[in-house]
């Protein structure tokens, strides 16, 4: 056993020693306050008690896809054009090359963007995809400010030059002409749209993720088809047509779908694995086909009365989202598309493939403001682009629509504003005004004393 002369680093030292020289540090305490923490006292929602391996943010096993390839991609990006461009075999001479040389402009914008855009919220199947997804809203954008400044005429003839059969004024049409509730008046309202309906309502579900909030939604564009079919006639639709058709069947069926989609990707265990970490031709398809699944998945809770700044929020988007399925109908109305044209399917399809990045940056934004220091890019260029065309619409409406907006509309969406602007007076204005006075009274009789 070693006596205390010991020159051992573990025994005590004498008073006398160097170490007295300094102060003497305490001895660092296990736990918290003495206390001992246990493994399940610990929050794992806090970041720095998670440790991500970096096999579960790449695939190593196709760690080509995830290295920086910009010299190699503008090698091919101009190896492609000087080939069709130079080779008389693609274009031949004395044709015309306006629409290829717009293609290839476009395409070169895009190759751009993939590879030097900043990443988005998502990562499946692979970044690049959304920073697609943000050049081609970027390039609507652009293409509605140029329109923002031409007259509804020159924009008729300028869709011509994309599809030669435009140009010609659409008839009017009417879905309330025979209301009468028989079965064959319902037979033949089911449709093509009424597919359109639930495939629409199950990618807003996905991107809302939310019952509620889809169901106001829902409720709040049937009652935008009431106001504004006096403008667009095909807004006139029988009641059952509105309330059961399209709300109780077509809407809910696409909601309730999608939800249930949701909660199936909310509960799911993910497990990343590399292709070279399965064994089997079957698992590797299937690590193959999971690369096109959410990496993980985040159920949005709104809480739309929680504060006054969660209402705002929540009553902001559902009018950004009530203008952007109004839109639609109002652009193919002044520029004469069939409701079936590929300029509008692709419309709603870019909208809803750009809504998936901008609604989860936008939930981040409002529920995580430590983290997301500013509004991510998706959320703010479909902002934008949403509200450049509502400036188009206000601009090209002039002397289309004359009819003004019937009295009781215009009663029934003062009595709307109203209660939306009265219950968040009520909801938090009174209570902190009661707590405004308590405060003052405490003060006064604090001074009082």
């Amino acid at each position: 056993m070693l006596s205390e002369t010991t020159d051992s680093p573990t025994s005590p030292v004498h008073e006398d020693s160097d170490v007295l020289l300094s102060p003497r540090e305490e001895e660092p305490q296990p736990g918290i306050n003495g206390n001992t923490v246990r493994w399940y006292d610990a929050d794992r929602t806090e970041s720095y008690t998670r440790i991500t391996p970096f096999q579960e943010r790449h695939d190593t096993s196709v760690e080509f896809f995830y290295k920086p390839i910009t010299l190699t991609a503008l090698t091919i990006g101009l190896a492609a054009l000087a080939y069709v461009a130079m080779t008389q075999d693609v274009l031949e001479e004395g044709r015309d090359k306006r629409r290829i040389g717009a293609y290839a402009a476009l395409a070169s914008f895009l190759m751009f963007s993939m590879i030097q855009f900043r990443d988005g919220p998502y990562i499946r199947p692979h970044p690049a995809l959304w920073r697609v997804v943000l050049g081609i809203n970027l390039l609507y954008e652009l293409a509605l400010v140029f329109l923002l400044f031409q007259d509804l005429d020159s924009a008729r003839t300028m869709m011509t030059l994309l599809d030669p059969a435009l140009g010609v004024p659409l008839p009017e049409k009417s879905y309330a002409e025979n209301c009468a509730v028989t079965a064959n008046n319902i037979w033949n309202a089911i449709d093509i749209f009424c597919l359109a309906h639930t495939l629409g309502w199950f990618g807003k579900a996905m991107i809302l993720r939310d019952y509620w909030f889809c169901w106001i939604l829902s409720i709040a564009f049937e009652l935008a088809e009431y106001s504004l079919q006096h403008q667009l006639p095909n807004f006139a639709e029988c009641w059952w047509d509105h309330w059961v058709l399209d709300v109780l069947v077509c809407n809910w069926l696409g909601t309730y779908l999608g939800m249930k989609t949701c909660q199936y990707l909310e509960v799911k265990p993910y497990e990343w694995r590399g292709l070279r970490q399965t064994r089997g031709l079957r698992s590797k398809a299937r690590r193959v086909l999971s690369q096109f699944s959410p990496h993980d998945w985040t159920a949005f809770k709104w809480e739309g009365t929680a504060s006054f700044y969660h209402y705002t929020t929540v009553v902001l988007l559902l009018a950004v989202f009530l203008a952007a399925e109004l839109n639609p109908f109002y652009l193919k109305s002044l520029l004469w598309l069939e409701p079936d044209h590929p300029m509008v399917i692709l419309r709603l399809a870019g909208v809803f493939l750009c809504a998936l990045p901008a609604v989860r940056e936008l939930y981040q934004y409002v529920n995580d403001p430590k983290k997301a220091k500013r509004m991510g890019q998706h959320c703010w260029l479909l902002l934008a682009t949403i509200l450049t065309e509502l400036l188009v619409i206000a601009k090209w409406s002039r002397g289309q629509f004359e009819e003004a907006l019937p009295r009781q509309v215009k009663w029934a969406w003062s009595i709307g504003g109203t209660l939306v602007l009265l219950y968040p007076a009520i909801r938090f204005g009174l209570p902190s005004a009661r707590r405004y006075v308590r405060r003052h009274k405490r003060k006064v009789k604090a001074k009082a004393t």
